[in-house]
C-alpha cells in the first residue's frame, strides 16, 4: 500500500490550530470558574496535541526534513520562528505532562503556578506550528 505523505502537513497544521483553539477555550473556562469544562477542554487539547505529535513524527520519519524555499528577508524570519518553535516545543512537553498531572490529582496550587508558564508556551508552539506550515508548504513554495 502506497502512503500519500503529502496529507500529513495540512493534518498537522489543523491539529496545531485545533489545539490552540482548545487552549483558548479552556483558558476562558477557568477564568470563569468552570472547572469541569476547563478540565475536559484541556484534556481534549492534550489528546489533539498527542495525535499531532504522532502524525508529525510518522511523517518526518518517512519523509525527512523539508527545505524552506523562501529567500530574502523572509528566510531569517522563518528560521527565527522555527528555532523558537522547536526549542519551546521540546521544553513544553514535560511541562504539559506535569501540569496535567497536577490538575488531575487535585494539586491545584502547584497546577496553577506551572500552568501560568505552560499555557502561553503551549499556545505559542501551537500557533507557530501553523505559521511554520504556512511558510513552508503554502506561502514560499
Amino acid at each position: 500500500m502506497q502512503v500519500d505523505y503529502s496529507i500529513f502537513p495540512p493534518i498537522d497544521a489543523t491539529l496545531n490550530g485545533t489545539t490552540a483553539i482548545l487552549l483558548a477555550i479552556g483558558h476562558s473556562f477557568i477564568k470563569r470558574g468552570a472547572v469541569a469544562k476547563h478540565r475536559a477542554t484541556m484534556i481534549a487539547a492534550f489528546v489533539v496535541s498527542s495525535v499531532f505529535l504522532a502524525c508529525y513524527l510518522y511523517y518526518h520519519f518517512h519523509v525527512g526534513s523539508v527545505r524552506f524555499q523562501g529567500t530574502g528577508w523572509v528566510r531569517p524570519l522563518y528560521f527565527s520562528i522555527l528555532i523558537s518553535h522547536t526549542v519551546l516545543a521540546a521544553v513544553v512537553v514535560p511541562m504539559i505532562l506535569i501540569t496535567l498531572t497536577l490538575g488531575l490529582t487535585n494539586k491545584f496550587d502547584r497546577h496553577r503556578r506551572l500552568a501560568r508558564w505552560t499555557y502561553p508556551i503551549w499556545m505559542y508552539v501551537s500557533v507557530t506550528g501553523v505559521i511554520v506550515y504556512l511558510m513552508l508548504y503554502k506561502l514560499f513554495v
